[in-house]
């Protein structure tokens, strides 16, 4: 059974006539074909019995034919693609579900002035639900992204160097992983130095390394269409007590997080098993943030692994355990792996040490 397949056996379920999917992490999962459309209009229109269709600007056709193998619709910027949308349908549209956390209000007017009574619904859960278990083939995307992110760290600590500046470092591991093959940065990449380390979400700029300082790096890649996402703490010189410390609170915590995982644990009780780590080492006030978040298409996606969620771990779920101590007068420290929920237990897909470097 296809994903698309999949859709329609759950539009059949809930009587609904079509679904139009326009997420382009969403379009992607569903047909394969990548693109950052910007205000034109991208989607793939499915109904419930029938031909899906994809809609694309006209420029991007040939690209989308190469993974996509249906149908698909190429719009001018001097068309109205909505207009051409909706001349497309083969059945009749009375229900249409759409992704209602994408859709605009001027994008839901336009649908309603088309299909005069139509009924909208929300077919976000279901998508989300689905994407929620990952494959064997989106796995071995994964595998390749994650050993791809261990190779950015290890290029990163090979760079550091006494008046390197934080982009100076940035700049040469991203050009590093695109020449082994990454396809973009799952995200802005980090490089954080001293004091800034500090900063969960910090910018990196053109502070210089110098000897006393930890090096945050909090990057990811993007292979296949599958991200990956990995933070390591490493330290210039010697580090103080304080230091090392933090550093060693932060490891425990979250090698404590990753054991726990397997099928049937609830996502809050790996929040807890780690913050209970940093809370009794006297460092629960400096760790601000969730555990986790989910990984795959996107680099943030569901499920979000924070104290309060109570969805129990299934088989083939991927996320991220990122624990963090983050102290302005000693330094800030996070270690964030990528696993995978498997039969029996875990697999942890980066594998770069989690020993405090020292260079």
């Amino acid at each position: 059974m296809t994903k698309i397949t999949q859709l329609q056996a759950v539009l059949k379920e809930q009587q609904v006539d079509a679904a139009f999917i326009t997420t382009p992490d969403n379009v992607f999962y569903f047909t394969g074909f990548r693109s950052n459309p910007h205000e034109r209009l991208l989607g793939v229109f499915i109904p419930a019995e029938g031909e899906s269709f994809l809609i694309c600007p006209k420029m991007e056709v040939p690209d989308a034919s190469e993974v996509f193998d249906g149908k698909i619709i190429g719009h001018m910027d001097t068309e109205n693609a909505w207009d051409l949308l909706v001349s497309q349908f083969t059945v009749p549209v009375a229900k249409l579900a759409i992704e209602k956390s994408h859709m605009t209000v001027e994008r839901k007017e336009f649908l309603e002035e088309r299909i005069q009574g139509v009924a909208l619904s929300a077919i976000d859960d279901r998508v989300t639900e689905m994407r929620l278990i990952k494959t064997e083939v989106e796995l071995v995307q994964l595998r390749k992204a994650a050993e791809l992110a261990d190779y950015a760290i290890e290029e990163g600590c090979r760079l550091i160097a006494e008046g390197k500046t934080e982009m100076d470092i940035l700049t040469a591991v991203e050009s590093a992983v695109k020449a082994k093959g990454a396809e973009s940065m799952s995200f802005s990449t980090m490089v954080l130095s001293g004091p800034k380390t500090a900063s969960p979400h910090g910018t990196p700029g053109n502070r210089k390394i110098q000897k006393g300082d930890f090096v945050l790096f909090d990057l990811g890649v993007v292979v296949g269409g599958y991200c990956s996402d990995i933070t390591r703490t490493v330290a210039f010189g010697e580090p103080t007590p304080e230091q090392r410390e933090i550093y060693e609170t932060v490891r425990h915590a979250e090698e404590t997080a990753v054991a726990l995982v397997r099928p049937g644990v609830l996502a809050k009780e790996l929040d807890a098993a780690a913050r209970n780590v940093i809370t009794e080492a006297g460092y629960g006030d400096f760790f601000t943030h969730r555990l986790g978040h989910g990984l795959g298409i996107s680099v943030h996606e569901y499920p979000s692994v924070h104290g309060e969620n109570d969805l129990a771990l299934r088989e083939g779920m991927v996320f991220t355990i990122e624990p963090g101590i983050y102290h302005p007068e000693i330094t800030g420290v996070r270690i964030e792996d990528d696993v995978v929920v498997t039969k029996d237990g875990v697999e942890v897909l980066t594998k770069f040490t989690k020993d405090l470097i020292v260079l």
